[in-house]
């Protein structure tokens, strides 16, 4: 096993391996552009209802194509060590290590965090990585690889399966090349908007008072400093309460960005249920769609989420829509 990191991010282990033997678990992992949740369980057959997760633990962003692979690396590593080290266990305790991170867009990708994966984990570790939305799929249909599933938060995927085992995505492609429904997308051209009007370029907007006073800014002439002196993606789309806000409050500019948000957003998903045939010849058989991600939360009056299923629906009435929600206790 090697230590990709500096030594100590596993010098835990030698203090608890005098301990003895070990009770074998296993480590769930969902890496995103925000932030990377990773828990440990015990290895079990069958796992009580509600689980039983023995320690969790959080880290930054896991994202390669956001923060480059060596951050990314550190995160997962660091993620990992950390939830053994509260659960009170060692590697060689660990069964099977899961692996759900965006950013996984290609076999090549899989192959080379595999890889990476099996330099850390004893060889009878059993190591699986997909792309978060897979798991986010799953999380919303009790395991079973069938429907679509729409992620909306910093960045955004639309992810499906058949039953027969084909799939296809849209989207997820990252800020550059359009993800135009998600946080970032949405805080993006809210700032957009704001350097437009302070321009002249566009219509005025409170989204100029609204957002500098939320990154504690006093002009519009700050922003662009603001914005690449640091310009992660997460960053960027925390301003999305912002938006929302101000379109609550009746501002123009802020509500048709977020209605362009919704069909980008629904579109997404319509282009994975016409080439996967989900909703049937007919067009309006029964399948799920998984809604996950801080975007698609109902917390506001001006519900994205919501607007959304209105939307699909109107092509696919069978649409049938699902919030998961995660039952643990430790």
């Amino acid at each position: 096993m090697k230590r990709y990191r500096n030594g100590e991010v596993w010098d835990f282990e030698h203090e608890m391996q005098l301990r003895g033997v070990e009770r074998e678990v296993i480590l769930g992992l969902d890496g995103g552009t925000t932030n990377t949740v990773c828990v440990c369980m015990p290895f079990a057959d069958r796992l009580p209802d509600p689980l039983p997760v023995l320690a969790r633990a959080v880290a930054g962003c896991s994202n390669h194509n956001s923060v480059g692979e060596t951050a990314a690396r550190e995160t997962l590593e660091e993620v990992m060590a950390d939830v053994l080290s509260k659960s009170g266990s060692t590697r060689s305790a660990v069964r099977a290590v899961c692996l759900a991170v965006s950013g996984v867009n290609h076999p090549t990708d899989q192959q080379r965090i595999l890889n990476w994966l099996r330099d850390i984990f004893p060889s009878h570790v059993e190591l699986f990585v997909q792309n978060d939305a897979v798991a986010a799929l799953a999380s919303g249909t009790m395991g079973k690889l069938h429907g679509c599933v729409l992620i909306a938060g910093t960045g955004t995927i639309a992810y499906g399966f058949t039953e027969d085992g084909r799939e296809a995505r849209a989207s997820g492609a990252g800020p550059i090349l359009g993800d135009w429904g998600s946080g970032y997308g949405i805080s993006a051209r809210a700032l957009t908007a704001v350097i437009r009007a302070h321009d002249g370029r566009g219509p005025d907007t409170t989204l100029t008072c609204s957002v500098l006073q939320a990154i504690d800014l006093s002009s519009p002439d700050e922003l662009i400093g603001w914005t690449y002196a640091d310009p992660s993606w997460a960053r960027i789309a925390a301003l999305v309460p912002v938006v929302v806000s101000c379109a609550e409050a009746g501002d123009q500019v802020a509500n048709e960005i977020l209605l362009d948000a919704v069909q980008e957003l629904a579109s997404s998903v319509k282009a994975v249920v016409q080439r996967l045939g989900l909703c049937g010849q007919e067009g309006r058989d029964p399948f799920p769609l998984v809604m996950v991600g801080g975007v698609l939360e109902a917390n506001m009056r001006w519900d994205i989420g919501r607007e959304v299923i209105r939307c699909i629906s109107m092509d696919f009435p069978g649409v049938l829509p699902i919030l998961p929600k995660l039952r643990i206790h430790s």
